[in-house]
């Protein structure tokens, strides 16, 4: 259920895995996406029992409506009952609110300022990378009184540069904007590293505690993969303060 789990010095990050939830195939089983096809009542289940293996409460789990963009949201508590606006990520001063961001081959990016005590989740696809919506998380924290230098940024299993197989053209495109996203896939074709440039993106910054889940979702058969099924589940990263 939890793949990874990780605390500094009051922040919390936490992966999941696709193990341990209710959903049936082809969302077996810990599917927390909304917007898959999966049954509603599966997904609520799901988010309740990752949000509760997490000592979290389920209702104070903020998610986001990912459009693969650059908006971010700053929040101070859930979004209640109306729709859930559209934003890649989100931010938050206030402990305790946890921020919830969904994938299956996109980046997790969570972050943390233990000092100022504020957090974002960010959704980095190859779009949202070559958007900025990692550095505009940054600015966002950095507006409630974040340091860049005090950020910890972790992220999540993701598919790889050696399994992410792009057209050339599309390489070039995105390496335009980020080099260090220039990849080439173990069989010698084009790809691109999404997290290698978020990374660097994160190093231009000035965020130096940074961390990456060694996992290829492509290639781990205990992760959700977009490219690899089409139709699955989604896995998720959060982040939270005491």
């Amino acid at each position: 259920m939890i793949g990874r789990r990780e605390s500094v010095s009051g922040a919390h990050f936490a992966f999941t895995d696709r193990w341990g939830g209710v959903s049936a195939a082809p969302y077996e089983e810990l599917n927390l996406g909304g917007a898959v096809g999966d049954a509603p009542e599966a997904v609520r289940g799901n988010r309740e029992l990752a949000a509760k293996s997490l000592g979290l409460d389920p209702d104070l789990v903020v998610w986001m409506n990912q459009v693969h963009g650059a908006d971010v949201a700053v929040v101070d508590e859930p979004w209640g009952e109306g729709p859930v606006p559209e934003a890649d990520a989100v931010v938050t001063a206030r402990r305790g609110l946890a921020l919830a961001v969904l994938t299956a081959d996109c980046v997790p990016v969570l972050l943390a300022d233990p000092v100022a005590k504020v957090v974002a989740a960010a959704h980095a696809g190859r779009p949202g990378m070559v958007k900025g919506v990692v550095p505009a998380a940054v600015r966002a924290m950095v507006g409630l009184g974040a340091e860049p230098g005090r950020i910890v940024a972790r992220t999540g299993p993701a598919v790889c540069g050696r399994c992410y197989e792009v057209p050339e053209a599309m390489r070039a495109e995105v390496a335009a904007v980020e080099p260090a996203a220039h990849a080439e896939t173990s069989w010698g074709t084009p790809a691109v590293d999404v997290c290698a440039g978020v990374h660097a993106q994160l190093d231009r910054l000035g965020v130096c505690d940074r961390a990456r889940t060694p996992v290829c979702t492509l290639e781990s058969q205990d992760h959700f993969s977009y490219r690899r099924d089409r139709t699955t589940g989604r896995l998720a990263g959060y982040v939270w303060l005491d």
